[in-house]
């Protein structure tokens, strides 16, 4: 693999060479005009023109995102700059990195709020998705606690379906790819009662062989097999009044994670313990919508949210069984949501309060060659907020976005064989933005945010008496500028940030064995983010999207170690990607994409790290008539391996996957 400096270089050229052919053979912009359609997001939970948020947007229909092979949110890294994910390797598992902050998995929380139809997800178990019967997926960057809460401390992603629109529509698709990728999707949308009651059902099955050697036995130790089922009913009970249920399930049959030992041969193990993930998730949900008059609408979102974490893995590697670890978590959140929005002479208005309970059943249990460990605990929460957000403008040109939260958590923990401790938090996150139209096409904005990310007990940390660590607070000045040009033929979006980090969440290990979070850690966030969608001929457009990052730590001494000006673990400094795609007569297209992402370090002392890399993406898509469709796609063309050497204190390796190609078949019936 080519040094990643020399990668860098390469991507920037490239961009650069792109932009500069793509103005020489610019076409007439009559044949080009509206090429890009207008989009509309869902930001501070109010739908407005990606082009209006004073905030730095991503969007993406999920049909596209599908045909490229991005088949969970773990792949959006190839699609939206400044969002990576720490390398785990466990299906169901995914703990965001954005704008250089990141979230300990045992903390049972994030630095990124997600979002699925309205319902949050607070922990890193269980922040997944197959994107099945998706219609887009949007990433809101920057602090945004006031309107959506706790852990949307570095932004929200957010994600819409697309089942229960009125139009119906059963789709099946078939799915086959490299080490016997098998995949089978069915969606059917139906309207019943004259349009008044629409119902939804989709389901999926997704099989594959892993690639991790086993030296002992036949088969690879880490397949992968997920079953996923989503319900829907919408009942359009008056021309006012709107109710939409959901149900969804997703469960796992894993083999191990995608891990190995320090030093040995790659993708081989000999592990003489069983590894496996027999994870299961489940949510509810009842959004009603009511327009109470012309300008009120009351807006109530009631979720039920729950996770099994239940998983094995081997942990030395070797035939006689001396070190293993294994989860068995039942995480239960349940929380309501009232939202009244409308306007107020030129002013819209948005009121809100949230209420939540949380119920957790711990169990983590390990062996090691010092002896065996089976720590059970019950968590219990309960949250409450009132938030509220103004769009104010000041003049024909000049606008006012404002609001404020405040809100109060509390969190007890009664651990098998201690005595129960409680813990209680109060915050208050502002923020407010001006914005500003240079011309009807381009605004001009500049913010302040606070973000804040949940606080919580050790519960893996006996030694210490399960100690508690407060939130984690972020406060964020930001300005950008984004817009349209050349007849709408290209969108453009470039934001620059600076964020102060207080009471750091961290780990620290004061003596050998005993590791647990603490608040011992200041940091700073500042950094570029860029994107560019151009259509430079009428069948030609091409997609560019850059994130630079630096965090560092102000101050974090851990005994005799001073961590300063260190990097925050897992926060690369640069990623993004470079995308050509044509479009063309009877509905075929192709597309290629080259992603970088540079260096992560896997800890506080920046020991271990995982290397830089450039990968290479193409997709194609051809219908083979009005109801069938042919897709195609090749990822890490180059078949490039980025592991994560070093993870859990220098004892483990997370493998990169390796290249995939896969071929899927879509009918509509």
């Amino acid at each position: 693999m080519k040094p990643f400096p020399q990668q860098r270089r390469t991507f920037w050229l490239t961009a650069v060479a792109l932009s500069v052919a793509s103005a020489e053979v610019f076409a007439d912009p009559a044949e080009i005009a509206n090429l890009l359609p207008p989009l509309t997001v869902i930001a501070d939970k109010q739908q407005q023109s990606i082009d209006d948020v004073s905030a730095y947007v991503t969007a993406y229909q999920a049909e596209a995102l599908q045909q490229e092979g991005v088949d969970s949110l773990s792949k959006l890294e190839s699609k939206m700059p400044g969002l990576s994910f720490q390398p785990f390797g466990q299906s169901g598992v995914n703990s965001p990195v954005m704008r250089g902050l990141t979230a300990n998995f045992n903390a049972l929380s994030t630095s990124t709020l997600l979002l699925v139809d309205g319902v949050p997800t607070l922990t890193a178990q269980g922040f997944e998705n197959s994107l099945l019967g998706v219609d887009r997926v949007e990433l809101l960057r920057g602090p945004q606690s006031t309107v959506y809460g706790r852990n949307a401390q570095a932004g929200v992603l957010s994600i819409y379906s697309n089942d229960l629109n009125g139009k119906e529509l059963t789709r099946v698709g078939v799915e086959v790819g490299s080490r016997s990728k098998q995949g089978l999707q069915f969606a059917t949308s139906q309207s019943l009662q004259e349009g008044r009651l629409r119902v939804s059902l989709a389901g999926e099955l997704l099989k594959q062989d892993g690639f991790i050697d086993h030296a002992n036995q036949a088969g690879k130790v880490d397949d992968r097999e997920r079953q996923t089922i989503n319900a829907g009913l919408r009942w359009l009970a008056s021309d006012n009044t709107d109710l939409t249920l959901r149900y969804r399930q997703q469960e796992y049959d894993d083999g191990a994670m995608l891990w190995g030992p320090v030093g040995g041969e790659r993708v081989l193990v000999a592990s003489g313990t069983d590894s496996w993930n027999r994870s299961h998730s489940q949510t509810f949900s009842a959004n009603l919508v009511h327009d109470m008059n012309a300008d009120t609408r009351l807006h109530s979102i009631t979720a039920y949210n729950q996770y099994q974490d239940r998983v094995q893995q081997d942990t030395d590697f070797q035939p006689i069984e001396l070190a293993h670890i294994g989860r068995d978590h039942t995480l239960r959140t349940l929380s309501q949501e009232f939202r009244l929005e409308g306007s107020l002479g030129k002013s819209e208005w948005l009121l809100g309060a949230y209420l939540e309970q949380q119920d957790h059943d711990l169990r983590t249990y390990s062996k090691t060659p010092f002896g065996a460990l089976d720590l059970r605990a019950q968590q219990e929460g309960e949250a409450y907020a009132l938030f509220s957000n103004w769009t104010t403008p000041l003049t024909e040109d000049t606008r006012l976005v404002y609001g404020v939260r405040l809100a109060q958590e509390e969190v007890q923990l009664l651990p098998e064989g201690a005595e129960q401790q409680t813990q209680r938090w109060y915050s208050t996150s502002p923020q407010v933005a001006l914005q500003y139209d240079l011309t009807p096409q381009h605004m001009l904005y500049v913010s302040y945010a606070e973000g804040i990310r949940a606080g919580g007990f050790n519960t893996l940390s006996p030694a210490v008496n399960f100690s508690v660590f407060d939130p984690e607070e972020s406060q964020s000045i930001e300005l950008g500028i984004k817009g349209q040009l050349n007849v709408s033929a290209l969108r453009y979006s470039l934001a620059t940030y600076h964020m102060n980090i207080d009471n750091m969440q961290v780990m620290q290990m004061p003596a050998m064995g005993v590791i647990y979070l603490t608040n011992a850690a200041q940091g700073t966030s500042q950094g570029v983010e860029a994107s560019l969608d151009y259509y430079f001929a009428e069948r030609w457009s091409t997609e560019l999207g850059l994130a630079w990052n630096k965090t560092r730590f102000d101050e974090f001494v851990d005994g005799s170690n001073n961590y300063a000006d260190k990097r925050n673990p897992f926060a690369p400094e640069l990623n993004g990607h470079l995308t050509l795609r044509y479009e063309g007569f009877d509905g075929w297209s192709a597309s290629a994409s080259v992603v970088a992402n540079s260096s992560v370090y896997l800890d506080a002392a920046n020991t271990y790290k995982q290397e830089g890399y450039t990968t290479l993406n193409i997709a194609g898509q051809y219908p083979l008539n009005e109801r069938a469709t042919l897709s195609a796609y090749a990822n890490n063309v180059s078949n490039q391996e980025y592991d994560a050497v070093g993870y859990q204190n220098g004892n483990v390796t997370v493998y990169s996957p390796p290249r995939e190609l896969g071929l899927k078949l879509t009918w509509e019936l």
